[in-house]
């Protein structure tokens, strides 16, 4: 391992685990100090067999040996807990995504992190964060505007559990779809105020359970609260084979739109947009690049808890100031 370069430790190895190690490979300023699972260590395969993994209980014994350690986990039932408990041990950046909790996600983080003199970037990844830093610039640079966010097309992990959840699915996955009318109006200039419905569609596809009822199943789907009645909701339903070749990966991504005037006659739109072929590898890569900015503001002292609006740019990137300003400015 060269002694100059990033220290890094993973915890948790699922979708996001694997994308981590997959993306510090990509960045040579970067080394990989092993993966912390809460499984049988020797049960875990890891992308390269080089990759050590270890249980998650042996953190302790690394607090000198890692210098930024990613959280892999999720948002709803392990970071609310190894966030804090981490950030007291270690330089952290986790993915945390249940947006309205972020304000005290961040307070618990902030008070240990701010204790142990560490650096703990909180809630990194495609939204919130890159999202959000273009809503931020949005509302700044166009005062006088709107913002508007679409989401997909994508699969959604968690809509996706929901349906399968409902009697007489047997497997299922369901992709968000943002409305390609309302992206057009708001790309026009105008300032459209759009509900639920108008904005995203949802659609499903779904594999039966041997005698079920697909007519009930379609209006158990439809009718969900919370998660389906708002939206204009499709249900098709395919064969475990298709679902297999068809809908066997995780793609994603959006847009964020700023519509709004400098003055009564000129209009300004700012647009950002991603097309994601895997989320979970991307939020993977935003992770990494801002464990380098972790790295960085420790070693300037900046301890405590910080978002992505909080980070200045240059931080992320691999290249000097130097280089920044005469490559990319």
């Amino acid at each position: 391992m060269n002694s100059k370069q990033i220290r890094i430790g993973i915890a948790g190895y699922g979708n996001l685990g694997r994308g981590v190690e997959a993306a510090i490979a990509k960045n040579p300023d970067m080394a990989l100090v092993g993966v912390f699972t809460r499984r049988a260590p020797e049960l875990v395969k890891t992308l390269s067999a080089q990759t050590p993994v270890h249980a998650i209980a042996d953190l302790p014994d690394y607090r000198d040996v890692i210098d930024v350690l990613i959280l892999c986990g999720g948002s709803k039932d392990d970071l609310p807990h190894q966030g804090p408990e981490m950030a007291a041990m270690f330089n952290i950046v986790d993915s945390f995504d249940t947006h309205a909790r972020i304000p005290e996600y961040f307070a618990a983080v902030d008070a240990p992190a701010q204790a142990n003199r560490k650096t703990a970037l909180i809630a990194i990844g495609w939204d919130p964060g890159m999202f959000s830093i273009n809503r931020l610039y949005g509302e700044a640079l166009l005062p006088d505007g709107a913002t508007y966010t679409f989401w997909g097309k994508g699969l959604s992990q968690g809509h996706s559990d929901a349906i399968r959840r409902v009697p007489g699915v047997k497997a299922g996955v369901q992709y968000t779809l943002p409305s390609l009318e309302a992206i057009e109006q708001v790309r026009s200039g105008a300032r459209p105020e759009l509900t639920t419905r108008q904005k995203h569609t949802r659609e499903c596809f779904v594999v039966l359970s041997e005698g079920a009822d697909a007519a009930a199943v379609e209006q158990a789907i439809v009718t969900m609260p919370n998660y389906f009645a708002d939206y204009d909701t499709t249900v098709h339903f395919i064969s475990e084979e298709t679902l297999r070749e068809e809908h066997n990966s995780m793609p994603h991504g959006g847009f964020v739109i700023r519509s709004g005037n400098t003055s009564e006659a000129n209009a300004q739109v700012i647009e950002y947009s991603l097309q994601l072929d895997s989320n979970p590898e991307f939020t993977s890569s935003v992770l990494v690049a801002y464990a380098r900015a972790a790295y960085r503001l420790s070693e300037q002292g900046q301890f405590g808890a910080k978002t992505a609006f909080d980070v200045a740019p240059g931080l992320l990137s691999i290249k000097s100031p130097a280089q920044l300003r005469e490559e990319l400015l």
